[in-house]
């Protein structure tokens, strides 16, 4: 919860000015929906973080580590998370199958 609630919002507003979220809720949607592969409370019960599995956890925290070493594109995870639910992300981050390009 440290990522997504400290250190992602504030590379976001000095190193990481490029990324596409500045507030911790934002990453925090971006990062569950992702390793849920969808809304996440519609897989998980709240809160989220009391209820992820051991596995779900980690990889919760290798794909913050991911998105803040720039492997993975956190504009077009960010573009699935909407999509999921039901908003439009920018369609040139999403494939011809809807879904996000990493």
């Amino acid at each position: 919860m440290t990522l997504t609630k400290d250190v992602m919002p504030r590379l976001a507003r000095t190193t990481h000015s490029d990324w596409p979220v500045r507030n911790d809720h934002c990453f925090q949607r971006i990062v569950l929906d992702t390793i849920c592969g969808g809304v996440w409370y519609d897989h998980l019960h709240r809160p989220a973080y009391k209820n992820l599995t051991f596995q779900q956890a980690e990889r919760a925290v290798w794909l913050c580590d991911k998105i803040i070493a720039g492997d993975v594109n956190l504009a077009a995870l960010d573009a699935q998370s909407l999509v999921w639910r039901g908003k439009e992300g920018p369609a040139k981050l999403l494939g011809q199958d809807g879904r996000a390009r990493y």
